[in-house]
């Protein structure tokens, strides 16, 4: 089996305090680690996680996602989500999770959202 990658690019966004991290690969049972240390290693108080790159997420992947939902609740920061391709959109619908978390079709959405 060949080793999947997430790649994570970290950038900062035209507000003051807002990081866009961008994420390129599926979020799956091989990836979710990077992907739970990039989290816990930023303090920015706002977040958007881009998933224009994002192929495919999985159970784990999604479980991630939750962790890191409720992470950003206690440490009081905001977290959005954005880019979600269909295949992404019907989990995180089937799962309901999207009544909880805040997903937008576009970076610019999400920004405008969170500040």
């Amino acid at each position: 089996m060949a080793t999947e990658n997430l790649q994570i690019v970290r950038s900062s966004g035209p507000r003051n305090g807002t990081l866009i991290l961008q994420l390129k690969g599926s979020l799956n049972i091989h990836t979710v680690f990077d992907f739970q240390n990039a989290l816990r290693s930023e303090t920015a108080p706002a977040v958007i996680l881009d998933f224009s790159g994002v192929p495919y997420i999985d159970s784990a992947g999604l479980g991630a996602l939750v962790a890191a939902h409720v992470a950003a609740q206690r440490a009081s920061r905001k977290v959005a989500y954005t880019g979600m391709n269909t295949q992404v959109m019907a989990l995180i619908e089937m799962t309901h999770v999207n009544q909880v978390f805040p997903t937008f079709a576009s970076v610019q959405e999400a920004e405008l959202a969170i500040s």
